[in-house]
């Protein structure tokens, strides 16, 4: 028999402010039509005033305990993968512990921007897989509408707020590719490419900062090593781009999918997709997909997934498992 981190529950959250293209235009010189075109994008969330990453992640927490039907005192610990942290310390996910009214345990954040997710569920299966954790949960949140630069219509137009969030629990399985739960994980990052995606403040600055990023470059690198890192998971796991059922990528930009799946040879009608709606939400973008395709009824039990993400770094990977 093997142990393997199985998804017991999901859930999301989106703030009650939805932008569409139309309203960007009054910002800056932009179009529905410019934004549609270049990155798919037609509407995203905004968080209002005063609403927090850690407020999201915890809607989102409750809604992914409510589908495991779990409660918070279930969970071992909190991952959450954020790049927007409501405070420099202490972490977002313990804000989002004290909030859900979890008292035991441990939580912490996990930074790797739009690759985050990816980089939570591979450290949330080895705590599980060593023995630290039963049950955990892992939270994308982000509120990247408070680092946008609202003069560079080349940035502020593709990004959203929102949250995702997904418990895992150790089961023992057969120990095949046909068990539930994460199969392969695959990581990777190059600090050399700092300056093609990054956030121009912190504590050497003085301040917050805004979104820095060469679109093109980022592209390039991305179609490039998403292809890569998810056919090294599925290698990992034994199995093949024909055997997947849904290929849940972050939701950067249309045609990156797009590309990205054409190099994977998987058609687009097994890809999901909801960057139309909310934008690139960084590291809540795939457990937002998750929940949304589970909520659509495309993700069925047993169906096998392949996520992968890019972001700063860079930063990238992807995980194979069996829903």
């Amino acid at each position: 028999m093997t142990l393997r981190a199985v998804v017991k529950g999901v859930g999301h959250y989106l703030p009650d402010r939805v932008v569409p293209n139309a309203e960007l235009s009054a910002l800056v010189e932009t179009s529905d039509e410019w934004i549609r075109s270049r990155s798919g994008i037609e509407r995203r969330h905004f968080a209002a005033e005063g609403q927090t990453t850690s407020d999201l992640a915890t809607h989102a927490a409750e809604a992914a305990l409510r589908d495991a039907g779990l409660v918070a005192a279930d969970i071992d610990v909190i991952v959450l993968a954020t790049s927007t942290a409501d405070l420099t310390f202490p972490s977002a996910a313990t804000m989002v512990q004290a909030k859900l009214g979890m008292t035991g345990g441990f939580a912490f954040d996990l930074q790797a921007v739009c690759a985050g997710y990816v980089y939570a569920l591979t450290v949330a299966n080895s705590l599980i897989l060593g023995g630290s954790a039963r049950r955990v949960l892992v939270i994308g949140a982000e509120t990247f509408s408070k680092l946008m630069d609202w003069t560079d219509r080349s940035t502020c137009v593709l990004f959203g707020d929102g949250a995702g969030a997904l418990v895992l629990e150790g089961v023992e399985q057969a120990g095949t590719s046909d068990d539930r739960g994460i199969l392969s994980t695959d990581l990777h990052s190059d600090g050399q490419f700092k300056d093609l995606l990054y956030v121009d403040g912190g504590v050497s600055t003085g301040s917050t900062g805004k979104l820095r990023m060469e679109g093109r470059e980022v592209f390039r690198h991305a179609v490039e090593k998403l292809a890569e890192t998810a056919h090294a998971a599925l290698d990992k796991a034994g199995l093949t781009a024909d055997d997947v059922d849904w290929i849940v990528p972050h939701q950067a930009n249309i045609r990156i999918i797009e590309a990205t799946a054409k190099r994977m040879q998987v058609a687009m009608d097994r890809v999901v997709v909801t960057v139309q709606d909310h934008g690139n939400t960084s590291a809540a973008s795939i457990p937002l997909a998750l929940s949304v395709g589970k909520q659509r009824g495309q993700i069925k039990q047993g169906d096998l997934l392949v996520t992968e993400a890019i972001g700063g770094g860079l930063a990238w990977g992807s995980v194979v498992l069996r829903w």
